[in-house]
């Protein structure tokens, strides 16, 4: 799981690919709307789509002559939930630290 993690952030942290991913987090699009949206050319923005599905990061249906891009949520949830092992330890550490100062604010007691 870790080299799929690693390999989607990879792919998603190129400047066009994340703007990508931040335009269908917002919902489905066509190519052409994403072009539009980006100011590319079709080509490039091909490219990084092509970069996105391969990765696991988006999916593609074909309606009539249109392609439409949405994010694949399980490839999001992956990310997702390997962040929040992160927000955990975070919280954990941050508890202590807390405890800590707790206990340095804590008036001395005379015996």
């Amino acid at each position: 799981m870790t080299a799929t993690v690693q390999h989607r952030l990879a792919v998603i942290s190129e400047p066009n690919r994340f703007r990508i991913v931040e335009l269908l987090k917002d919902g489905p699009r066509s190519v052409g709307g994403i072009v539009d949206q980006l100011g590319l050319g079709q080509p490039q923005v091909s490219r990084h789509l092509r970069l996105l599905a391969e990765a696991g990061v988006v999916e593609v249906t074909k309606q009539a002559q249109q392609r439409i891009y949405r994010l694949h949520p399980d490839a999001m949830h992956v990310i997702s939930d390997w962040v929040q092992g992160f927000a955990a330890l975070w919280a954990e550490r941050m508890d202590r630290l807390g405890a800590l100062l707790d206990d340095d604010r804590a008036p001395e007691q005379n015996p």
